[in-house]
């Protein structure tokens, strides 16, 4: 036992950015088809697009956790935002009669001013998770950490309240696509009433 610590512990040491291992060389693959599929999700013009192209993005986050030994929170992303969320914005689409094709309406004058917020957001994220996990690494060949009982445990102790939060954001979407078809609705009754008045 003692020998296989300290192989364990010399393989540590000697591991550093300049020799990834196979699955560190998968992660950022993956990182970097993700992050396109992200790009091109908000840059697009083409709503339905934007959301097939969503589920690359989440599907790749997926794949990410695969990687890091976490496959509860891999398959939870898969069930629920690929599956669930993704559905979600597909009927919010219906439900709104968003054009399927290029919408012009997608496009925004505030194309600069959205960039910006992005980058500082990025960056901001990127600093705060170097941060905190500079001198942190993942043990592959370790017990795994994203087991059923370890997630619920985080899950239910630290991050009830934004666990919930987001329930309440998915719901309010829905009503909120709901409020606005039925808007669209009586709109299109009263241009058509009106028309057969005229006639």
């Amino acid at each position: 036992m003692t020998s296989v610590a300290a192989a364990a512990t010399a393989a540590t040491q000697t591991h550093g950015f300049l020799s990834p291992t196979g699955v560190e060389t998968a992660f950022l693959l993956v990182g970097l088809v993700s992050f396109g599929a992200a790009i091109v999700t908000v840059t697009t013009k083409q709503l339905v697009h934007a959301a097939l192209w969503l589920v690359v993005a989440l599907g790749g986050l997926a794949v990410e956790y695969l990687l890091l030994t976490a496959e509860f929170i891999a398959w939870v992303q898969v069930l629920i935002y690929v599956g669930s969320v993704v559905v979600l914005l597909l009927f919010g689409l219906m439900l709104t009669r968003a054009p399927i094709g290029r919408s012009p309406d997608a496009d925004s004058g505030n194309r600069w001013a959205a960039l910006t917020v992005a980058v500082a957001a990025a960056a901001a994220l990127v600093w705060v998770v170097v941060d905190a996990f500079r001198t942190t690494w993942v043990d592959l060949d370790g017990v795994p950490q994203g087991t059923t009982a370890v997630t619920g445990s985080i899950l239910f102790q630290h991050w009830v309240l934004p666990f919930e939060a987001l329930s309440v954001l998915l719901l309010a979407a829905l009503v909120g696509a709901i409020v606005l078809s039925r808007r669209t609705a009586r709109a299109q009754d009263t241009n058509t009433k009106a028309r057969e008045g005229n006639r």
